[in-house]
């Protein structure tokens, strides 16, 4: 089975492997393809089995190879107005349309089209494809996956993470943690509220602390920093509580994040938001009601990539690509998750990431062949 990199991407594309579906059947089909070539994968399935990362190694066992990340899971369709059906790969004006023709299956397709030509190339040192589930909610499924590649004894001296950089070399982005925090209050009469405790009310206290550490880290901001904005972000997406105008609100639930700059430390801010709570918010809660307080719950946290001091995978990616500039992002990858285990990891890869998760998603063909252009020259980099 032999495909153009457009051919594979309209297959990838054709699986709508959303938050809320199972990515089976694209692993599925990414298994019986590979092993079409010959080549055997390895299939690391989710906690509940619903899903499922793959791993797969084309070339010689031998350390020093290096590992295409890229992830199978897209972003919603629903209550988006697209043009054409967001699961059939559509050519317009040099475009190829599709739910995550960008982000990032288009990666994924140029690994798996070039895999015979990886083959005959006789490489030296191998490839190692790697492909994960649920990146999009939270970059839940790729530990996993990293922690069997371990325990495997792989030994790459380069990850290339190819999400949409417009093939540009980046070496930085922040971490994200996002928490669900519960406040349960003890609901009276509004006009007792001496004798109530309001979930709504405390949840708002909660919420302003974020907002002060947001000013208070833009206040003591560095200018000199490569990020947009260069500094600590905390936000509240979601809040949820109450019952009526005249109850002291018994619950109240809301999620937030943090997205922090390397080398800030997530955990860091956990501990101060957790300790707030407990010696500020709490004892004052259950003065009126033993049963008020505050649950906080770790719903997922995403390493920050820290740019590497003379780094494996960046000298690679510039030698491959040519570009010798300073990029970092704001968003989130895997890459801090390969990182945290020693592999030295950059983010390249074709596309924009302005058209990620949006309606008519779209990657221009002119994307394609620079990424393809690249993933030759990575084969007789890793043929020598």
């Amino acid at each position: 089975m032999h495909m153009t990199p457009t051919e594979m991407l309209a297959r990838l594309v054709a699986f709508p492997t959303e938050p809320h579906s199972s990515n089976l059947p694209i692993i599925h089909f990414i298994r019986d393809y590979l092993a079409s070539h010959g080549v055997d994968s390895h299939i690391v399935p989710s906690p509940d089995g619903t899903k499922a990362n793959l791993f797969a190694t084309i070339g010689p066992m031998v350390d020093g190879g290096v590992v295409l990340s890229g992830h199978t899971d897209v972003v919603s369709v629903a209550g988006q107005e697209w043009t054409s059906d967001p699961w059939t790969l559509t050519e317009r004006d040099g475009k190829l349309y599709g739910r995550g023709s960008c982000d990032m299956k288009g990666f994924d397709a140029l690994g798996l089209a070039l895999v015979p030509d990886m083959l005959k190339a006789g490489l030296k040192r191998p490839v190692h494809l790697a492909l994960s589930y649920d990146e999009e909610i939270g970059c839940v499924g790729a530990p996993f996956m990293i922690a069997e590649m371990v325990r495997q004894g792989l030994k790459p001296s380069a990850v290339i993470v190819g999400e949409p950089s417009m093939m540009q070399v980046v070496t930085g982005h922040k971490g994200g943690t996002r928490l669900l925090t519960t406040v349960k209050g003890y609901a009276v009469h509004s006009s007792r509220m001496d004798l109530g405790v309001s979930a709504v009310m405390v949840a708002a206290r909660l919420i302003a602390w974020h907002e002060d550490q947001m000013h208070l880290r833009a206040a003591n901001a560095d200018p000199a920093s490569p990020f947009v904005p260069p500094y600590a972000t905390f936000h509240c997406g979601i809040v949820n509580g109450g019952t009526g105008a005249n109850i002291t609100a018994e619950k109240c639930v809301f999620t937030s994040e943090f997205r922090v700059i390397p080398p800030e430390d997530p955990r860091e801010d956990i501990a101060r938001y957790t300790a707030y709570v407990r010696e500020v918010i709490e004892p004052e809660m259950k003065r009126k009601s033993p049963k008020a307080g505050v649950e906080i719950e770790l719903m997922t946290s995403v390493p920050p990539l820290r740019p590497e001091a003379d780094g494996a995978a960046e000298r690679l990616a510039r030698r491959l690509t040519g570009d010798n500039g300073s990029h970092v992002v704001a968003y989130g990858t895997e890459g801090g998750q390969f990182q945290e285990v020693g592999w030295s990891t950059v983010i390249c890869g074709p596309g924009d990431i302005a058209q990620a998760h949006q309606p008519d998603e779209f990657i221009a063909i002119s994307q394609m062949q620079a990424g393809e252009q690249f993933m030759r020259r990575l084969i007789s980099d890793l043929a020598r």
